[in-house]
């Protein structure tokens, strides 16, 4: 599904209470240009059995107090670590899921730091990080922006 018509199923999907349809498509303009600067139109993400994300805590060996909290996207299926070390983890999926409902949703998944997108498929080494921090402080940015510009009246001519 390409990149508009998921925009637009984020809208047309919104709850109708007034508010967030108005909200997504404010935001929509974030989501897409951040989304057209990845690869692929889907990622696959580890999730339980309840749909919850799989989230990794990584450390910083200099500095163990030093966390993030990531969640992996990875481009094919082929490429999801379905394996721990006692082999496959029959709680655990690889659900692929349209890059505009990942990074709609990143936006309020408050224990994640980040999402780590694996853009080339049977390689880890090519990565995008999109931090939720940067992708929020884009999307105040922008509805500052849309809520600043003066509000010209339809009858002015």
């Amino acid at each position: 599904m390409d990149l508009k018509t998921q925009i637009q199923l984020l809208i047309d999907n919104a709850p109708n209470d007034g508010i967030t349809p108005q909200l997504v498509t404010a935001i929509a303009p974030v989501i897409s240009a951040i989304a057209s600067e990845l690869r692929h139109p889907q990622y696959y993400i580890l999730q339980n059995l309840e749909k919850d994300w799989v989230l990794t805590t990584l450390s910083n060996r200099a500095n163990p107090g030093d966390v993030k909290r990531a969640i992996y996207a990875y481009p094919t299926l082929k490429d999801v670590p379905l394996r721990n070390n006692a082999g496959l983890d029959p709680q655990i999926i690889a659900a692929p899921i349209a890059i505009a409902d990942i990074l709609f949703q990143l936006v309020a998944l408050e224990p994640v730091d980040s999402i780590v997108f694996f853009e080339t498929p049977g390689m880890s080494t090519n990565a995008v990080e999109i931090k939720r921090t940067e992708l929020q402080r884009l999307i105040q940015e922008t509805l500052q922006q849309k809520h600043s510009r003066p509000q010209i009246p339809p009858d002015i001519a």
